[in-house]
């Protein structure tokens, strides 16, 4: 029936144009910020998803700048521990000179002064070895513990190791010579010479224990670099436009539009053409 009420074709032609239109703001939407997936509406899973492995991402910062600061504080302890190796190594020299029965008791004072100087110096590289507050060699070493995931249940610790020189022999040093430490005579040199020589091997094998502690560090900072580069790249898969696909689309929609504009505007000359059958 020919109506001039009811414009049918004009109806599908107007239809045909919005949804042409709708999916030419879509495609100029995802050119514009680069995503196919930039809300919930467009997708509401994949934007969950994508939320999910975002808010993981930026958790590994954390994690990342944890580890960083515990390599800083055991890079720090190391520098420290490689001071007080070349001390006891000059107070070994030291009490070794002591040892000497042919030196005078004047040159035996002053190996002791000098002795008992390097026993100082090791306190104060081992009590200003801190960073950020935190020492592991230390009077008021700790333990560091570094986070090793997002959950912050896991850590990576690296224990302490007290290389300062104590007020006397306890336990829970490395550090066999003592405050109280001297080579005044030849018999207390060669008691020195024994603690010292012991300090040296417990030092290394602190050192040992804290670089140790700081490549497990590195290596996992390393991962945690990696992991976030993966986790990054997963949510770009699944919610990134592809620009070259995009931008095809484009240009088909843009056609289909101004089609679509022409297709209404002959549509909508149809009651005009009515009068036709009236003259």
């Amino acid at each position: 029936m020919t109506s001039i009420n009811t414009n049918y074709a004009a109806m599908l032609a107007a239809q045909n144009l919005n949804r042409t239109t709708a999916v030419l703001g879509e495609v100029q939407t995802r050119i514009s910020t680069g995503l196919k997936v930039s809300s919930a509406k467009d997708n509401g899973a994949i934007y969950g998803i994508a939320l999910r492995q975002q808010a993981t991402s930026q958790s590994l910062n954390a994690v990342r700048e944890s580890l960083q600061r515990g390599q800083s504080v055991t890079d720090v302890s190391l520098a420290a521990g490689e001071t007080i190796t070349d001390l006891l190594v000059q107070m070994k020299e030291k009490a070794l000179a002591a040892i000497d029965t042919t030196i005078g008791a004047s040159e035996r004072q002053i190996l002791n002064t000098d002795f008992a100087a390097l026993r100082t110096q090791i306190n104060t590289a081992a009590n200003n070895s801190g960073f950020n507050g935190a020492t592991l060699i230390g009077t008021t070493a700790q333990a560091v513990r570094s986070l090793a995931d997002d959950t912050g249940t896991r850590t990576i610790s690296v224990g302490r190791q007290y290389l300062f020189v104590p007020t006397v022999a306890a336990s829970n040093t490395n550090m066999a010579v003592t405050t109280t430490t001297s080579i005044g005579n030849v018999a207390a040199a060669s008691t020195a010479l024994s603690r010292v020589n012991t300090s040296i091997q417990n030092v290394a094998i602190s050192l040992a224990a804290i670089g140790t502690g700081s490549k497990a560090l590195l290596n996992h900072t390393n991962f945690i670099n990696k992991l976030q580069d993966a986790v990054d790249a997963g949510v770009g898969n699944i919610i990134d436009a592809d620009m070259a696909k995009e931008a095809s689309r484009l240009q088909s929609t843009q056609a289909k539009q101004q089609l679509g504009f022409q297709a209404l505007a002959i549509a909508n000359q149809g009651p005009s053409n009515l009068l036709g059958l009236f003259r």
